[in-house]
């Protein structure tokens, strides 16, 4: 249920709402717009009727939310949420790229990589210092030492981080170096992990899962906003489907219909989207238009002999007609890269 408060509703009066809230046994959460506090009631309202809270001073009126993503939904909050990723804002009409390899190999690779997406426009750093890989013998990543060296790589490049957190336990140490925390597809569905994202106050990428459909997504996206943890970003990477020309089916469907569904911004991965590097800049045209509100990709100076993904990797002159690209998509349709 959702409890829309009056425009000029004063702080008492929403403190009041907050208090009759708490006092069945619910939990409030406050969204505040320039016009008005929107209040989500967090647990089973089922038994309460919207009434309960219309008669209380300051309420406009009181709505049942009918899916199960509550704070995820349009319905809690009717516009699009921006999530501000030091001093980049993500859901606006500026289309954020994210780019870097897919994993740290050693001091050079990292730098090189992000000397060349920083000149060719990027606005984030990516890279994975853990990897969860498919095989046990594959590499793993460097750990605390890519951690560190991706700090190395923000501060001479002056490029925010994003990288991967794989369990609970390793929420705290990452959100000491990297900037936007991601959740991959393998663990889009760990809830322990979701409930540490959530609680860390950081903007947290999360990616849908290799079978998910788009509900599970937003239900894992819940997980996160139910902490209080406004700052998440969904990312479409391809699902798993019969088709094997590809690495997977990158789902474009899932990009209008994730904007039309939640106010949190949608980005698109087609590095792992297709698995291959020669399809990468046709499909992150292709999500732009569709209205991602980014993109992230998989860069690397010498894919031929990087340590994962070199198949689906672009070389630093690839990347760059990809960005060239990507502008001139983004301003046919009104938006900005």
């Amino acid at each position: 249920m959702v409890i829309v408060m009056r425009h000029k509703a004063t702080d008492e009066e929403v403190a009041q709402v907050v208090g009759q809230i708490e006092s069945l046994g619910f939990k409030a959460h406050l969204s505040s717009g320039e016009e008005r506090t929107v209040i989500g009631v967090i647990g089973d309202e089922r038994p309460v009727e919207p009434e309960t809270f219309e008669v209380l001073p300051g309420v406009e009126k009181a709505l049942r939310i009918l899916k199960p993503y509550k704070l995820a939904s349009r319905d809690f909050h009717p516009d699009d949420s921006v999530v501000r990723i030091n001093g980049h804002s993500l859901g606006g009409q500026q289309v954020i790229i994210m780019a870097g390899p897919c994993s740290v190999e050693s001091r050079e690779q990292l730098m090189d990589a992000a000397a060349a997406v920083k000149a060719a426009g990027a606005h984030v750093l990516r890279g994975g210092a853990f990897k969860p890989r498919t095989s046990p013998y594959a590499f793993q990543g460097l750990g605390l030492k890519g951690l560190e060296l991706l700090r190395e790589a923000r501060d001479e490049f002056r490029l925010p981080i994003v990288t991967e957190v794989m369990s609970p336990q390793e929420v705290t140490l990452v959100a000491q170096y990297a900037d936007v925390l991601q959740v991959g597809s393998r663990n889009m569905q760990n809830f322990a992990l979701l409930h540490a994202v959530g609680e860390i106050q950081k903007p947290v990428l999360l990616k849908r899962g290799l079978m998910a459909t788009i509900e599970e997504l937003l239900m894992a996206a819940e997980y996160i906003l139910s902490h209080g943890n406004t700052r998440v970003i969904l990312c479409e990477r391809g699902i798993r489907t019969f088709e094997t020309a590809t690495r997977n089916t990158f789902d474009i469907n899932a990009i209008p219909v994730l904007k039309s569904l939640t106010h949190l911004p949608v980005i698109a991965d087609p590095s792992h989207g297709t698995g291959k590097w020669e399809l990468v800049a046709p499909i992150a045209r292709a999500a732009v238009a569709a209205g991602a509100d980014g993109v992230i990709v998989e860069v690397h100076a010498d894919p031929a002999h990087a340590l994962s993904d070199g198949a689906q990797s672009l070389t630093p002159d690839n990347f760059n007609k990809l960005v060239s690209q990507v502008r001139c998509v983004a301003q046919a349709i009104g938006r900005t890269v």
